[in-house]
Formats: C-alpha cells, structure tokens, sequence
C-alpha cells in the first residue's frame, strides 16, 4: 500500500489526536530495535600512585609481570629482583566500559575499574593507558585518568590504630576515562525492516504494538513475527530518512498487558503485586509462634575458708527458662477479588507483617486461589 507523504501527515495528526490511554507508555520505553545496541569493552591495566594500599607481593606476582613488561616497552631495563619493584603503590585492575551504538572517534565513555590482586583501596590511583577490546579481540577505546572511589579509607589499622572506610574501596570509576578509538558501525540508512524488540515479551503487547504502527503508516505495514519482535517494513517514501521513520516508531504510544505476577524477596520481606492479580475466595488464618530462651547465670561463692579448713571454688550455674507464645487468630473469609486495590485491602485484613505475607501467598498459591505467577527470589 502506497502512501503519500500528504496521507501520512494526515495519519500522523489523527494518531496525535485520538486519545491515549492512561495506562499507555511509548515503544522506546518498553522495546529496542534490533542492531542497535551496546557493546562490552574489556581491558587489563595497571593503577598506580595508591599510598601502600595496592597489590602485596604474595597474591599480587602477576601485577610484577605487568609492570616489567609496560617498563620493557618504554625501554625501561631493570636488572635488579622484580620482587622490589612491587612497592604496594601499584594495583592490577580489570577495566570494563559500554560502547553506545553510534559513537563516533574522539567522545569519551566512562570506565568502571576493579581490582584484581589484594589491593585494599584504589583511593588516589591513577589508571594507566589501558586498550580496551571488543569480543572481537579489536580495540575500541583506550582508558586512562584519575580514579574515583566515591568513598574513602582513613587511619593507620594495625596495633594500636584504627582505619575507617566509607563505601568499596576496590572498585571505582574514571569519569570520560576512555577515548573511543574505533566505531561499531550501524548502517541504518540501509535497512529495508525495522524491527522492534519487546523487553517483556508478550502476545498481546506485540500485536498492539503492531497495531500502532499500522495506524500510522497503514494496514499490514507491521507484523508480529512473535512475542518479543514486531517487524516493520520501511515505507518507500522513507527510504533515505530511515532515522525518522525509526523516530516516528519509537514515539508512538502502545498499553502494555503483562501477566499477573507477584514478587516476593525474602531476604528483606519485599512483596510486589503486578496488575493483574487476583484471589479467588478462600479463606485464611494466620498465628505467629514465638519461641524465647532466656539464660540466666548464676554465681555460687562460699565464705572464706577457715584455718586449716579445705578451701571452696567459685562455681557458676546456668538457669535456662524456655518460654513459648503462639499468637491467637482467626479465620477471615477472603471474597473473590476484581481489582488489584481489592486484594491489597483482602491481604491487609488479615493484619501481618511483610514476612507474614509471603507465607500466606505461598499458602495461597499451593491452595490454586492465587491467580498469579508466584517468583521467590
């Protein structure tokens, strides 16, 4: 189906002007388009200046090979032990960034440093060149700069000392640290299809992503391949301004449908409840057992001895009294829930805690009245 760039305007402003739901969210945000994406950089390096915080001699013998062979290309020749050049001033640190697609020779990206030896701070270092490789083994950008722990590592420790640390110490970041040498090549102007990859695969938000598109730019030009990718076929009046097209896409708006699901960490007690969650009726009782046990110690002293008399010892007596309460509950009748605000208010009758309320989802699943997903992570 051809269209002129008349129609499409006219099709942009109807899009615009029908009304989005309040629910409805961009396809930037909930999908990418395959291509483009970003790339892992990796390199080893060497950070130097610590103040006697880096890598120490056992644990640290591969950090004394780095530097011997970075001194060898600088025409540096040392015949003395290598032993001695590791002066726990040094540090080997593994140094990762992320290429953004697009990015031209001569911007800088940030580069995250970590430590690879028994080096206690990084405070004050300062990375040296470091390529940085693609898993294409090519190098891509090459790092070097001061490197910021966001933290710090104060006092002398040992005998008598105290040392205070604020947050890791063996890992930080040089800001703008890596110069991009080599650019990954997107060539988008010359791509017939875009296609649109969905971060939560879905049936239904596929084919309303499909649907959107097709509202703009006509029936049939998109087509859900599966769950996770919609494919659209550039229109020939915007081959050569693909960039648009792509632009046009992203913008519009789509209403993401997931499956219910519910989230629980028991860790730290943490429950989320997705949208669609429902309860069916049922009924719920829950009591808390506590259990305490208090020890208590008990010192017997005898009175002096007498002359010549055998003398008493000092002896101690634990007193260890169990004590157990079990919490009185009762059954609350849970009806069948419609909406999400109805099962918070079903789940809060019941009065637990956090932690409580994973058991009862637990219980709720195996009891088939809990109509989610139910994630322990």
């Amino acid at each position: 189906m051809m269209m002129t760039k008349r129609s499409i305007g006219a099709s942009l402003l109807a899009a615009l002007l029908v009304a989005t739901p309040a629910w409805a969210v961009r396809i930037k945000d909930v999908g990418s388009f395959e291509g483009v994406r970003e790339n892992q950089l990796i390199g080893y390096g060497l950070v130097v200046g610590l103040d006697r915080t880096g890598d120490q001699v056992i644990g640290g013998q591969f950090t004394i090979q780095a530097m011997m062979s970075m001194l060898n290309k600088m025409g540096v020749n040392l015949v003395i032990d290598p032993i001695q050049l590791l002066t726990r001033n040094i540090a080997s640190v593994m140094v990762t960034a992320k290429l953004p697609p697009f990015a031209k020779p001569g911007l800088t990206i940030d580069v995250l440093v970590s430590s690879m030896a028994n080096a206690k701070s990084l405070q004050g270092g300062t990375l040296l060149l470091t390529p940085l490789k693609a898993a294409n083994q090519q190098v891509y950008a090459v790092a070097q700069g001061p490197v910021s722990i966001g933290g710090f590592l104060g006092g002398t420790g040992g005998g008598g000392g105290s040392t205070v640390t604020k947050n890791h110490q063996s890992a930080g970041m040089v800001p703008g640290g890596a110069i991009i040498e080599k650019e990954a090549v997107v060539d988008v102007e010359s791509w017939e299809t875009v296609s649109v990859l969905l971060r939560q695969p879905d049936f239904t938000t596929a084919i309303r992503t499909t649907e959107a598109i097709d509202g703009v730019f006509g029936k049939g030009s998109a087509t859900a391949v599966n769950a996770g990718l919609v494919r659209a076929t550039i229109p020939a009046n915007f081959r050569g301004r693909v960039v648009e097209y792509i632009a046009t896409i992203e913008g519009l708006d789509v209403a993401v449908d997931l499956s219910a699901r519910v989230v629980v960490n028991e860790r730290t007690g943490t429950v989320v409840l997705g949208e669609h969650v429902r309860i069916s009726t049922c009924a719920i009782s829950h009591g808390n057992l506590t259990i305490s046990v208090k020890n208590t110690l008990n010192v017997s002293q005898p009175p002096a001895p007498l002359i010549g008399s055998t003398t008493g010892q000092t002896t101690v007596t634990p007193d260890v009294q169990t004590e157990v309460k079990e919490q009185e509950s009762r059954l609350v009748v849970v009806d069948e829930t419609v909406t999400l605000g109805e099962v918070v208010r079903a789940l809060n009758a019941v009065g637990v805690t956090p932690r409580d309320l994973v058991a009862i989802l637990s219980a709720l699943r195996s009891a088939g009245a809990l109509q989610a997903n139910l994630d322990i992570i």
